[in-house]
Formats: C-alpha cells, structure tokens, sequence
C-alpha cells in the first residue's frame, strides 16, 4: 500500500485553518482523518478549516463532552473527539464500525492512537505539534487516500 507523507509549519490559527480548508477540498467521500498532537496542538482549528471549505465553521468546538459533532455543508462532516474514552472497549460500545465507516462524508479523529487498531486501512494521518508561540509543526501521512499530486496542492 502506498504511504507518503508531508511536513509542514503554521504560525497562526488561520494558518492552520487554511490547512484544513486545503486538505478538505482534496479528500474524497468516505475519507478519515485521524488527528493526534497534544492539549492546543491546533486539531480544532484544523477541523474548523475543514468545516469551513464544507459548511458552517462558526459551530465548530471540541467535541470532547459529547464525543461526536456533526456539521451538515455540501457534505456530511463528523468530529469525534476519543479524548475522554479509556480504551478500546469504550470506543466498540460507541458503535465505532459505524463512526468510522468509510461511507458517505468525511469522518475527522481527534487522539485517533486511542483507536489505532480499528481505523480503516485507507486514511490521512495528521500529527500536530506545537513548537513555539503559534508555530505548529503539521505532519501529514497519506495511507492510499488523496490524490496524485496532493503534496504539491499543500505546499
């Protein structure tokens, strides 16, 4: 399976936004994104970029309560925040077969190493970590899921 992968920086949250905005318009329906980095690595504001591109950016928050939110746009958009599940089992009750369903919309994991072993194969994996002030350091592997070309898009 072919993996390739991208480093990049930000050194604002609209710069991660825009990320997420550029990401958004190269993942195909069905895709997941697994998201991990620490406490205000800027996974949010990721996701809120990603929203931004497909619908309504201003409800964007962590998920961390409610574990799922779901953002309607021109596709179906699902945060899941696995922050405060304590492990696997947590994660099968949740009904994780359909939450992660490659099906229809995009499927965005925050802390998704606390769900490595039931990803689908076939994802974009982002490591988020801050550096310094608002310099994030942004790592982004592509498990077989975007299209050719998709680095120098994100460049």
């Amino acid at each position: 399976m072919r993996s390739d992968s991208l480093t990049l920086s930000t050194n604002s949250a609209e710069e991660t936004e825009t990320l997420g905005r550029a990401l958004a318009a190269l993942l195909p329906e069905g895709a997941l994104v697994a998201l991990r980095g620490e406490l205000g690595a800027g996974k949010t504001c990721f996701v809120r970029g990603v929203v931004s591109a497909i619908g309504e950016p201003e409800a964007v928050s962590s998920p961390t309560f409610t574990i799922v939110n779901e953002y309607p746009g021109t596709r179906l958009i699902r945060h899941i925040d696995l922050y405060r599940l304590g492990g696997l089992d947590e994660i099968i009750d949740l009904g994780y077969e359909e939450l992660f369903d490659p099906g229809e919309g995009i499927t965005l994991v925050e802390w998704a190493e606390k769900a490595e072993s039931l990803l689908p194969v076939k994802r974009v994996e982002m490591s988020l970590e801050h550096v310094h002030e608002d310099e994030r350091r942004i790592r982004i592997v592509n498990r077989s899921l975007l299209p050719s070309g998709w680095r120098k898009r994100l460049a």
